[in-house]
């Protein structure tokens, strides 16, 4: 499916069961639909669930402008407020749970999952592309997800990657929200691997004090796609955080 906001076209998978509760799904960077897929489609029978290829990723355009997060959360608001959405949880990888955070302090969330999301400034040299690939060629029985991985990260890596996507990249890192997330007022639920190299364990910890309703869950020797190593223990903390009262 195919959605006009301002000057992109944002391509969405979307799944109806006029559900009380709509669970929305945000990619990392360089990332697609395809990425959040696993932990998508168990739950695409029992409530209304909105996979969105995030602009200048997967089918969507790119901005003719540089983003910034704000500009994301208020694109994937404008969508959400489309499809007449109501109790939204949402589900953030990584680039996308940056944006989780900052649709969360603008707009009503029934409830936030972060999976290995970034909020702080990163003073690491390493490009995301190299860091991720790294840990995702070591984890077993991902090969797909490895292959979809640098297929997006080849194309949206800072060297190759278009003068607008850059700055967003740029902003992206350079955007620190640690005191801004002390105001997030829904129940929040962190899913992370000690091994991440992209989103650091240390940052999680942090992260679990600082909003103030919030549980961290804890994927030990895993990596940044913590949440695909153990993908049937994800899927059961995110059904039972949202709760089976809310079908």
């Amino acid at each position: 499916m195919e959605y006009k906001y301002k000057e992109v076209n944002v391509n969405y998978s979307f799944y109806d069961n006029n559900s009380k509760l709509s669970l929305v799904y945000l990619h990392g960077w360089g990332q697609n639909i395809e990425m959040m897929m696993p932990i998508a489609k168990p739950f695409i029978k029992d409530y209304n669930v909105l996979i969105i290829d995030l602009p200048g990723f997967g089918k969507s355009s790119e901005p003719d402008h540089a983003w910034t997060l704000y500009d994301y959360s208020e694109m994937v608001h404008d969508l959400v407020e489309h499809l007449k959405l109501k109790n939204v949880v949402l589900i953030g990888h990584s680039f996308g749970g940056k944006i989780s955070i900052c649709y969360a302090l603008d707009y009503k969330v029934n409830k936030l999952i972060l999976l290995a999301s970034p909020y702080r400034k990163s003073n690491k040299t390493e490009s995301f592309k190299t860091k991720i690939l790294k840990k995702l060629k070591k984890v077993p029985g991902l090969s797909l997800f490895e292959e979809t991985a640098k297929k997006f990260f080849g194309s949206t890596d800072y060297k190759n990657a278009s003068p607008v996507m850059r700055q967003i990249l740029v902003d992206h890192i350079n955007t620190d929200l640690s005191e801004q997330v002390k105001h997030i007022k829904a129940s929040t639920l962190l899913i992370w691997g000690t091994n991440d190299m992209a989103a650091s364990y240390e940052d999680a910890v942090l992260l679990e004090k600082l909003i103030p309703d919030c549980g961290l869950v804890t994927y030990e020797g895993c990596s940044h796609y913590a949440y695909l190593e153990n993908l049937n223990q994800t899927i059961n903390v995110i059904n039972s955080f949202i709760g089976s009262d809310s079908k």
